[in-house]
C-alpha cells in the first residue's frame, strides 16, 4: 500500500487556520520582536561614524536609551509567545491525542487483534508531539527567521549590493543541500516512529509477562529481543544523524566563508579603498550575523518540522482508518431488545480463502441459553464474536428480533450486551470501581445486589478496604475465583439482554463455582445467553447446545435428547464424567 504524505498546506489548513486568530497575534508579536533586534545594529553605524568622532554625547544617551528599549520589548514579546503559542502548542497535543485515542477505540475488534496495544500507545502518545513546531517555537522561529533574513538583505543591499550579493553565493548553496537533506530524512523519521511503536509494544508486553518470563527463565531470550528493537533504532537515528552532519559540515564552511572569508577580504578592500566607513562596515557585519543566525536556525526547524509531519503521516494513517461508526448501512437504533437472535447460514473467515466458520444455522429465542462445545479451534468464539458484533459474518445473515444486525447501529445494541470472559480485564484500581464500570452512577442498593450476586462479598469482607481495595495492574493481586467473581458482578450490574459467557466459571475452585452457578442462574433468567464451556456439567440445564466442529454444527438439541443420540457431545460428556 503507497504510504501517504501529509503535506505542509494539509499541516497548515488542518493545524494552523482553525487557530488563525491566535496565530495572527503570534506573527504580530513576532513582527514587533524582530523589528526591535534591528535597533543595535543599524544604532552602531552612527555609534562609530558620527557619535564618536563628533563627541555627540546628547545623541548617544538617547542611542543607549534606544537600545535598552529595544532589548527590554524583545524579552517582553518573547515572554507573551511563550504564553500564547508554546502553550497553545501543548494543548493542540492533547487535544489531537484525544482525538486519535478516541479513533482508536472506534475501530472494530479486528484492528486490535492485528495491532499491539503497546504500539498503539506510542503512536497515541509520541507520533503527535512534533505538532508542537507547527504552531509552537517552530512557528516563531520558521516566521520570525524568515522575516529576520528578508529585512536584513535588504539592507544589506541599501550598504554594498556588490558585497550582498557575493556572500549570497554560499548560503543559497547551503539553502540547496539543506533541502536536499530534507528529503532524504523524512521517511527515515517516518520509519523510526514505526521502529519505536514496536519496540515499546514488545517491552510493555515483556513488562507485562514478567511472570510467564520468569516462569520459563527467559530473560535472557526478551533482553536479546529487546537489544535487537534497540540497534534497529540506532541504525535508523544513525541514518537521520549523517544527513544532519552533512548539513552542520556544509553550513560551518559555507557560512564561515560568506561571514568571515568574504567579509574580511572584499569588505576590507572596501574599507581600505574608501568605499565603505567603519560604521557601514559593522553595520554590515552585525546585520550579515543577523541574516544568517536564522538561515542556520531554520535548518533545524525545518529537521523539526520534517520529524513533525512524518508523526503527522502515522497519525493520519491511525486517523483514516474505518471506524465502526463508519459503517453507513447501521442505521437501525434499538430503543429496547427482546433477545431474538438468528444465525441464518452464516459463514466467516479471518483470512481470505480460510474459512472457520461454515453455514451456521441456529435460532436463540428470547432468554434462551444457547452453549456452544467442542474442541479448541473449532469456532465457538468466533460465533460468540459474531454475537457481540465484535466481527462481522463474509456470508448469511444474523438478525436481532428481526432486524439484520449489520444495519443495527452499533451502540444502540452493545447498551443492551454484557460481556464475562475466560481471561477477564480488570482495570487498575479498586473492587468497587471494576463492578461499577459498565453503569458508574449505579446506586448503591444495585452495586450490593450485584455484589451478593455474583458472591464477591464472600472475599471483600475480609478484606480491611472491602470494596475499596486496590486490586493492581489486571487485578494480580487477586486469585483467578476472585477476578472472574468480579467480572461477574460486573456483567450483573450492567443487567444486559444479551449475555456473552466464555468459560466464566473456568478459573473458580469447587466450591466457588458452586455458588457462581446459582448467581448465573439468576443472571441468565430472560436474557439471551451464549456460554462458551468445557466443563459440560456447567450446561446441562441449556436450552440449545451447539456441538462445534471444524467450525460446522456437528450436533444440536439439549443435553438428555444428545445423550440420547450417543454422539460426539455423548462421547465429551461421559468422558469428563470419567475424570
Amino acid at each position: 500500500m503507497t504510504e501517504k504524505k501529509v503535506s505542509l498546506a494539509t499541516a497548515f489548513k488542518t493545524i494552523i487556520w482553525p487557530r488563525r486568530k491566535l496565530v495572527f497575534i503570534g506573527l504580530l508579536l513576532i513582527v514587533i520582536s524582530k523589528s526591535a533586534s534591528f535597533v543595535a545594529p543599524i544604532s552602531l553605524k552612527f555609534f562609530l561614524d558620527d557619535i564618536v568622532p563628533n563627541k555627540n554625547y546628547e545623541l548617544l544617551k538617547m542611542i543607549v536609551g534606544l537600545v535598552i528599549l529595544a532589548f527590554l520589548v524583545q524579552g517582553i514579546v518573547s515572554f507573551l509567545l511563550t504564553k500564547i503559542l508554546s502553550i497553545q502548542a501543548q494543548f493542540m497535543i492533547s487535544e489531537l491525542r484525544a482525538q486519535v485515542q478516541k479513533q482508536v477505540l472506534s475501530l472494530p475488534i479486528h484492528f486490535f487483534d492485528n495491532t499491539k496495544s503497546g504500539a498503539l500507545v506510542s503512536r497515541i502518545m509520541s507520533d503527535v508531539e512534533g505538532v508542537r513546531n507547527l504552531i509552537g517555537t517552530g512557528l516563531v522561529q520558521l516566521v520570525g527567521g524568515t522575516i529576520t533574513a528578508v529585512v536584513s538583505l535588504i539592507l544589506l543591499l541599501r550598504i554594498s549590493p556588490s558585497m550582498t550579493l557575493l556572500t549570497f553565493v554560499p548560503l543559497l548553496l547551503f539553502a540547496f543541500i539543506a533541502l536536499k537533506a530534507f528529503k532524504i530524512i523524512r521517511p527515515v523519521f517516518r520509519e523510526r516512529g514505526k521502529i519505536n511503536a514496536e519496540v515499546k509494544g514488545r517491552l510493555t508486553e515483556t513488562l507485562g509477562g514478567i511472570r510467564v518470563i520468569k516462569g520459563f527463565n527467559a530473560e535472557a531470550q526478551e533482553a536479546k529481543n529487546f537489544e535487537v528493537g534497540v540497534d534497529r533504532l540506532y541504525q535508523n537515528v544513525k541514518k537521520s544523524l549523517t544527513a544532519t552532519a552533512i548539513m552542520t559540515s556544509s553550513s560551518t564552511f559555507l557560512l564561515g566563508l560568506a561571514t568571515t572569508g568574504i567579509m574580511m577580504g572584499y569588505g576590507g578592500y572596501k574599507l581600505m579603498d574608501g568605499t565603505l566607513t567603519t560604521g557601514e562596515y559593522f553595520e554590515f557585519t552585525f546585520l550579515l550575523a543577523l541574516m544568517v543566525a536564522p538561515i542556520v536556525q531554520m535548518s533545524n526547524v525545518g529537521s523539526q518540522l520534517t520529524e513533525a509531519l512524518a508523526g503527522l503521516d502515522r497519525t493520519q494513517e491511525l486517523m483514516n482508518q474505518v471506524s465502526e461508526s463508519d459503517e453507513k448501512d447501521r442505521t437501525i437504533k434499538l430503543n429496547d431488545l427482546k433477545g431474538e437472535m438468528i444465525f441464518k447460514d452464516v459463514s466467516f473467515a479471518y483470512e481470505e480463502d480460510n474459512k472457520v466458520l461454515h453455514h451456521i444455522n441456529f435460532k436463540a429465542n428470547p432468554g434462551d441459553v444457547i452453549a456452544l462445545v467442542g474442541s479448541s479451534g473449532s469456532g465457538k468464539s468466533t460465533i460468540a464474536g459474531l454475537a457481540a458484533t465484535f466481527l462481522n459474518p463474509d456470508s448469511g445473515q444474523i438478525s436481532i428480533d428481526g432486524h439484520d444486525i449489520t444495519k443495527v447501529d452499533l451502540t444502540s445494541f452493545r447498551q443492551f450486551l454484557g460481556v464475562v470472559l475466560q481471561d477477564d480485564f480488570l482495570f487498575e484500581g479498586t473492587i468497587r470501581a471494576n463492578i461499577l464500570f459498565p453503569r458508574p452512577k449505579a446506586s448503591d442498593e444495585e452495586l450490593n445486589a450485584a455484589v451478593k450476586a455474583a458472591y464477591v462479598d464472600e472475599f471483600t469482607d475480609r478484606f480491611d478496604d472491602g470494596l475499596d481495595t486496590l486490586i493492581g495492574e489486571r487485578g494480580v493481586k487477586l486469585s483467578g475465583g476472585q477476578r472472574q467473581r468480579i467480572a461477574i458482578a460486573r456483567a450483573v450490574l450492567a443487567n444486559p439482554k444479551i449475555l456473552i459467557l466464555d468459560e466464566a466459571t473456568s478459573n473458580l475452585d469447587t466450591e466457588s463455582e458452586a455458588l457462581i452457578q446459582k448467581s448465573l442462574a439468576a443472571l441468565t433468567e430472560g436474557r439471551t445467553t451464549f456460554v462458551i464451556a468445557h466443563r459440560l456439567s456447567t450446561i446441562r440445564k441449556a436450552d440449545q447446545i451447539l456441538v462445534i466442529e471444524n467450525g460446522r454444527i456437528a450436533e444440536q438439541g439439549t443435553h438428555d435428547e444428545l445423550i440420547a443420540k450417543e454422539g460426539r457431545y455423548f462421547n465429551l460428556y461421559t468422558y469428563q464424567a470419567r475424570i
